[in-house]
């Protein structure tokens, strides 16, 4: 092997780990709502979590990516500890996809169909196709397949580069001396988690060990042990990624490591027993792409098929070897690292703005309810959900804002558009409440009260308001249209009915049954109640932006569906069942 080579394999690796990566990032943004419908099916049943580890990284082609990506949902809150070691362990059986695909290359035969399966015959055909899904298609959707093919290609023609350049050196002694001391089971596991930790990739590594094998100087003998190595070294980027997290996305990531400790031991103990008494003569056979493959897959099948049933105890293990401290963790409610996958970062977004949602309705209840019974208990409840809603609109926009600049599609930008409009109607839902709770205060220290028609009046109102707030967040967190269709005419009822109270109130003050101090009371909480009205259309109308998938047409929306049946028929519903 000459200068020339070496060249050459250097030029192959970083080829074939660029189009890895390239691939896998391009699989990812392809797969990107998939990812979204994985994560809410998925559940704590250990097939269900196994099955969406080996689905998700089997689609984006790395295991150390999906692994990363458990901790981010679990510093998140998206998902629990028990949940993340179904996951991971599904992981480590897809990861071996890529081996598989990388085997293809070792098909040898004359038959013109066998060898169309190999990649080097239709490598080249995908290449022409994705450069032309990707110089001449404007749809993302086609730009991202067209990238998967590209990656895929130059991926192949990495291996095959490395392979060409390796193959000289099956003639050199020194070589063969330094896979004769791999053929030590320690030392062989050392190499490939070291070699693994480096490129932060075992399905690479893998696929380096493979391109190696063109040589005929591996054996299966030395293969194996760095196949195990390999599994450990890919800890490595996980336990990088939980430095900073929370206590149990430091777990999530231990039990990575953990699971595959217990699992590299067992099948390590058995291989030195098998190679010790039966002295197979397999093991001093050559390796090829495809044997690595299978051995790739026996291994890591084996060692999920050991330690899915111990999972429990495994959980209890991390949670005994990083105990939670005295004082309780802050948590962290939006993680930098999910947005890497930004369609899981907006379902994690989606999420917070559901609670905040029900944060701000459930704060306009209260604050209802203080109207009619004020406590200080109901006051501070209020107060505190106010706090709430300020703190998630304030991690939220910032947030949200990152997101759409790296958001991996048209939708997913519109729906984070659309989130941050909503957010600032949630949150000022609740500085309205607290001005309600203000304005019962205020008339219980000046010991003012309404008249008995005012209260009658006042409940009126304040139903017809509870209501379309409700309505405005249902339609929010439930995507239902039928219930944003009926905000609007709810909205134009609560306005009519702050002018008649209005009117009412001054009437009143005509008759001097009412002081001018409650007056002032008054006008404040039918404004109040009135803007509330005003941010739950305004909610109501976003939903209905988004489904049209067009943030620009909030007023567009809103007019459209003034002076029609359907309006008219729920405007007078709607006064009916609130009239005076």
């Amino acid at each position: 092997m000459d200068l020339f080579d070496a060249l050459s394999m250097i030029g192959g690796l970083c080829l074939f780990l660029f189009g890895m990566n390239l691939m896998g990032q391009a699989l990812e943004r392809r797969a990107g709502s998939g990812l979204r419908t994985l994560l809410r099916k998925l559940t704590t049943s250990r097939l269900k979590g196994f099955l969406t580890g080996l689905v998700v990284t089997a689609v984006i082609q790395s295991s150390s990516a999906t692994t990363v990506m458990v901790v981010g949902f679990v510093n998140s809150g998206l998902m629990n500890l028990k949940q993340a070691i179904n996951v991971i362990m599904g992981a480590k059986v897809g990861t071996t996809v890529t081996a598989w695909i990388l085997s293809l290359g070792a098909i040898d035969s004359g038959n013109v169909f066998v060898q169309l399966l190999k990649p080097s015959s239709f490598t080249p055909i995908l290449a022409l196709i994705g450069i032309i899904f990707y110089m001449f298609c404007k749809n993302d959707k086609k730009k991202d397949t067209g990238m998967i093919l590209l990656g895929f290609a130059t991926l192949m023609f990495g291996m095959e580069a490395m392979s060409g350049a390796v193959s000289g050196l099956k003639d050199v002694p020194e070589f063969q001396q330094l896979f004769l001391l791999f053929r030590n089971p320690i030392l062989g596991v050392l190499a490939g988690a070291v070699l693994t930790a480096a490129i932060q990739s075992s399905s690479a590594s893998v696929g380096i060990l493979q391109a190696l094998s063109a040589t005929g100087q591996v054996t299966l003998g030395a293969a194996i042990p760095i196949i195990m190595g390999q599994n450990i070294g890919t800890c490595v980027t996980s336990l990088l990624s939980s430095v900073g997290t929370n206590k149990n996305a430091k777990r999530a990531a231990l039990l990575q490591l953990l699971f595959n400790i217990i699992g590299t031991l067992f099948c390590l103990t058995l291989f030195i027993i098998a190679d010790a008494i039966f002295e197979p003569m397999i093991f001093n056979d050559s390796a090829n792409q495809l044997n690595i493959a299978i051995c790739h897959t026996l291994f890591n099948v084996i060692c999920t098929l050991i330690v899915l049933p111990m999972s429990n105890v495994l959980e209890k293990l991390s949670i005994k070897l990083l105990p939670d401290d005295k004082k309780p963790e802050a948590v962290v409610e939006l993680d930098e690292r999910l947005l890497a996958t930004p369609p899981i970062a907006l379902e994690r977004c989606r999420m917070l703005c559901v609670d905040m949602a029900n944060c701000a309705v459930e704060a306009l209840d209260k604050s209802l309810e203080a109207l009619s019974n004020y406590t200080p208990q109901l006051a501070k409840e209020v107060r505190d959900l106010e706090d709430k809603t300020d703190h998630y609109e304030d991690i939220l926009g910032s947030y949200l804002v990152k997101l759409s600049t790296q958001a991996s599609n048209e939708s997913d930008s519109l729906e984070a558009a659309g989130l941050l409009k909503v957010i600032g109607d949630f949150e000022r839902i609740t500085d309205h409440a607290v001005n309600l709770v203000e304005s019962a205060e205020e008339l219980l220290e000046k010991d003012l009260a309404f008249s008995v028609d005012a209260k009658k009046e006042l409940s009126v109102i304040c139903a017809a308001v509870r209501e379309v707030a409700t309505m405005a967040r249902d339609a929010f967190v439930n995507g239902n249209l039928d219930v944003a269709d009926h905000v609007e005419p709810l909205e134009e009822v609560v306005d009519d009915l702050k002018e008649a109270l209005r009117s009412r109130h001054i009437q009143r003050l005509q008759k001097g049954q009412c002081s001018i101090s409650v007056g002032f009371v008054w006008a404040d909480l039918l404004t109040g109640l009135e803007r509330i009205s005003d941010h739950s259309s305004n909610i109501a109308v976003c939903v209905l932006d988004m489904s049209n998938h067009n943030m620009n047409q909030h007023e567009a929306v809103r007019l459209m569906h003034k002076d029609t049946e359907h309006f008219n028929n729920a405007y007078m519903m709607y006064s009916e069942k609130y009239s005076l």
